[in-house]
């Protein structure tokens, strides 16, 4: 996200206190939707990670896990390309790109290999900075999309070509894992639509009556997610794979790309109408979903790695209950300030030490 600056506002000598208190703009606040949402949708990322294990033994958190796997991500790069609107490649907007996405992508890169090679007792694991592992597929994809922004704001249809793009990797089995490039080109179009959306977008989607009728647009598709459990690859919903590797013809990914596209709109619009948008107890955490996100990836490895889910009752309804409410508790906990400010280091390093100092003296607005 963008980092907002205060104006600087020049006072002359004979002017009063209260007349340069009154000449100074007002400081730009956050904003409590985009803070609920962001909150909110690192919470259903954390649900849908604890949900995994339980997918065999219960066709309804299956279901459940489809409909959560359709918008969760989408949201959440909707709104990094919302933020990303004004990148360009000032000097400051672009240390801010190398300590905010870059340092931590390479920190936790190196710190999820060494987890898996401790976890798993495996001294052949590598360290590589070119095959992101699990959850850091994210900050790098954010961090090429970001790159990108200023081709998007120069081409003349961004979106319709983004989606060409997205349908072209479904039919390229080659491109490989490096850079984890099929993720992100099938999601990209979630992040040049974030570009192009203004805040007028947002106000549709938060009328009354978007927010009623997504009550049985979501219901409607939780029954059909699950009559879908046994009759399609789940696999669709990653975007981490071409048409082919998923044993599909084709053809059969470029309509796949324009069907997931349309649902996950269409869900993200429902979830986007029923975040608040008035400050809640839990908008101070959306400034924190960053560190929520990469730290409770350990967690969830290490449910899987030293079977955490052997216990019986826990492939029970009310089994799934506790482990959903338990994964809502953990990130909620791991997005608080004293964990951000435990991790400062690794997810907001200042690294004045690896820059020049602006000649001017001067930062640019943001």
């Amino acid at each position: 996200m963008t980092q907002l600056t205060d104006q600087s506002v020049r006072v002359t000598a004979t002017a009063k206190p209260a007349e340069a208190a009154s000449a100074a703009p007002p400081a730009k606040k956050r904003d409590a939707f985009f803070d609920n949402a962001k909150f909110l949708a690192i919470v259903l990322v954390a649900m849908g990670h604890a949900w995994e294990p339980l997918r065999d033994g219960s066709r309804a958190v299956s279901a459940l896990y489809i409909v959560v796997y359709t918008f969760h991500m989408p949201a959440f790069i909707i709104i990094s390309g919302y933020f990303s609107r004004s990148f360009d490649f000032r000097p400051d907007r672009v240390r801010r790109l190398i300590t905010g996405i870059a340092v931590p992508y390479i920190v936790f890169e190196v710190a999820y290999s060494l987890f898996r090679r401790w976890a798993a007792d495996d001294p052949s694991m590598r360290i590589t900075l070119l095959d992101p592992w699990y959850l850091t597929w994210f900050l790098l994809a954010l961090f090429v999309w970001r790159m990108t922004a200023p081709i998007w704001r120069l081409v003349r249809w961004p979106l319709p070509v983004a989606l060409a793009i997205a349908m072209l990797a479904t039919l390229s089995p080659d491109i490989g894992d490096d850079l984890d490039l099929q993720r992100v080109l099938q999601f990209l179009p979630f992040f040049v639509l974030g570009l192009r959306l203004k805040p007028e977008h947002f106000q549709l989607v938060r009328r009354r009556e978007v927010r009623l009728l997504a009550v049985p647009v979501f219901a409607a598709t939780v029954v059909f997610a699950y009559w879908a459990v046994t009759r399609m690859n789940m696999a669709w919903f990653f975007h981490r794979d071409s048409a082919q590797e998923l044993g599909a013809p084709w053809w059969s990914g470029i309509l796949m790309t324009l069907a997931l596209f349309g649902c996950s709109l269409v869900l993200t619009a429902c979830f986007f109408a029923w975040v608040p948008g008035r400050r809640m107890w839990f908008t101070v955490l959306g400034a924190g979903t960053l560190c929520g996100y990469l730290l409770h990836g350990f967690l969830a490895q290490s449910a899987s790695t030293w079977d955490w889910y052997d216990a019986d009752w826990l492939h029970r309804p009310m089994g799934a209950v506790f482990v959903t409410v338990l994964a809502g508790v953990v990130v909620t906990l791991l997005c608080t300030p004293p964990v951000q400010r435990l991790f400062r280091f690794a997810l907001e390093p200042e690294m004045a030490w690896a820059f020049r100092t602006d000649p001017a003296g001067r930062r640019g607005k943001s």
